[in-house]
């Protein structure tokens, strides 16, 4: 599996726990504060790389320390970095996230480059000579963008896979619907769905998205699992039981997961299994990047967990 995690990449700073933030100058003694790479392109390269993947990341970040850190961290993690363009204008795209004792992550965001980035910058003919693309955020990039980019791809025989980054009250179906044609594998949240179609009912919203063209909708329910939907019908995917530390980067895992299961030949029902052992994997811990695990141990994991009912 040679991948290319194209679109948003973030450097995250996790702040556990948080209750409540002080008053005024006020100040609160916490039990961690950490920095990792982050976002719908960043986050799934971490992962992706942890269960035996190639992975190159493209996308744009800032000529600013806070990208050289970004830059760094992925490195670290063994992707590619080669096809990430700086740029000296704009700054790295960044979050704060106070994680609650619960998991729950609000964010205060940045940006940055991220919006930046577009057709002139990709790599197209390295992006040819891949066997995956996930294309994270598109609706960053413009529909447009995001539909040549991805059409480029499966007329090279690369299978292409997208999640999105807003949250489903500022989506609408025009913001995607001409990328869905050239989408394998459409991989957004719950909310998401609901949003960007403008359906009242899951299952609804997710047919409406096979309808205009997307060949897989795997949609994440955060601890009720995902839902894989296809022509042939739908399958409920449980999540696993775990202690959760902080959700941040869990929706990255599960694509990674999954795409990684589809990219071994499993069907899209084992392949969100894989995904959903991911996630519960990085759940365990503070950041996208927790965890040492590979393929292997994924695999052992989601064989003797439990799963919720």
């Amino acid at each position: 599996m040679k991948v290319f995690t194209m679109g948003v990449h973030v450097l995250d700073v996790l702040v556990r726990p948080v209750e409540a933030i002080p008053e005024g100058q006020g100040a609160t003694l916490v039990e961690d504060i950490r920095m990792t790479a982050a976002g719908t392109a960043g986050g799934t390269a971490l992962t992706l790389a942890k269960l035996g993947a190639e992975v190159h990341s493209a996308g744009a970040v800032g000529a600013d320390p806070s990208g050289d850190l970004l830059v760094a961290l992925l490195q670290r993690a063994g992707v590619g970095t080669e096809f990430l363009v700086r740029r000296a204008d704009t700054a790295t795209s960044a979050s704060v996230l106070p994680i609650r004792p619960n998991g729950d992550r609000p964010s205060l965001h940045l940006l940055g480059a991220n919006i930046t980035y577009g057709p002139d910058d990709v790599p197209w003919e390295a992006l040819a000579r891949a066997t995956h693309l996930h294309l994270g955020g598109p609706e960053l990039i413009g529909v447009d963008a995001a539909a040549r980019i991805l059409s480029y791809a499966r007329d090279h025989g690369v299978v292409t896979s997208v999640d999105l980054l807003a949250p489903g009250v500022l989506g609408s179906f025009e913001q995607i619907e001409a990328a869905l044609p050239y989408i394998d594998h459409f991989l957004p949240n719950e909310d998401q769905v609901l949003g960007f179609t403008g359906e009242d009912d899951l299952l609804t919203g997710a047919r409406k998205l096979l309808a205009a063209g997307a060949g897989v909708v795997a949609v994440t329910r955060g601890g009720e699992g995902a839902l894989v939907v296809t022509a042939d019908g739908a399958e409920p995917v449980p999540a696993f039981v775990v202690d959760v530390v902080d959700t941040t980067g869990c929706g990255d895992a599960f694509s990674a997961g999954y795409l990684r299961g589809v990219s071994l030949g499993r069907t899209p029902g084992d392949a969100a299994v894989l995904g959903s052992a991911a996630a519960a994997l990085v759940a365990q811990g503070l950041g996208s990047d927790h965890g040492t695990f590979d393929l292997a141990a994924a695999d052992a994991f989601a064989a003797t967990a439990t799963c919720h009912a």
